[in-house]
């Protein structure tokens, strides 16, 4: 099976979804709402726990409890009056204090290659 594509169980059937559509997934208690680049999105049955695990090496990060973002939608990023991440639809995402120095290590890794 391809190593870029994800099988998710929804409200209506299976999903067939190509990680790199993938923007970014945002957890909503005990499910999680992935958003993808044709502008749709997909609530499904899974933690974001489940979805960092399965997309650990894959260009993704935990930016915040509540937040996993595909590092290759990544526009820019400002720090005051805290570091927030903009992807590439204007979206804008705040950065945990906690997850401070980890994103930016990946920021810095990801551009430099």
């Amino acid at each position: 099976m391809n190593n870029n594509i994800l099988l998710l169980p929804h409200s209506t059937g299976i999903a067939v979804i190509d990680i790199n559509s993938i923007i970014r997934v945002e957890a909503i208690s005990n499910y999680s709402k992935l958003f993808f680049t044709n502008g749709k999105t997909l609530v499904v049955a899974k933690v974001l726990k489940w979805f960092e695990t399965v997309l650990a090496g894959k260009g993704f990060t935990r930016i915040h409890r509540s937040h996993l973002i595909n590092m290759q939608w990544v526009e820019s990023c400002s720090y005051l009056p805290q570091l927030k991440i903009v992807l590439h639809n204007q979206e804008q995402l705040s950065v945990s204090r906690r997850k401070k120095g980890e994103v930016i290590k990946t920021l810095l890794i990801t551009t430099a290659a």
